[in-house]
């Protein structure tokens, strides 16, 4: 399963908050990208749990994640 999230930050956290996330389990890819949104990670699952596991429980407690938005791919 492929999940991809968009992560906005506080103005002065992208470097920390892509540092954090480039760290958790499971995320394959993070990159700090332009747009509406300042972080896009890619992440590897077997099921729902585990992406809920890395969203709600790593990316969300991160300091100075502001919103997320979580993709999951369908082809």
């Amino acid at each position: 399963m492929i999940i991809y999230v968009l992560i906005q930050t506080q103005a002065s956290r992208v470097g920390d908050v892509l540092d954090r996330v480039k760290a958790l389990k499971g995320v394959v890819e993070a990159h700090s990208v332009t747009g509406e949104y300042d972080i896009i990670c890619k992440i590897e699952t077997r099921d729902l749990e585990e992406v809920r596991r890395i969203v709600v429980e790593g990316i969300h407690k991160i300091e100075g994640v502001v919103r997320t938005v979580t993709l999951i791919a369908v082809e």
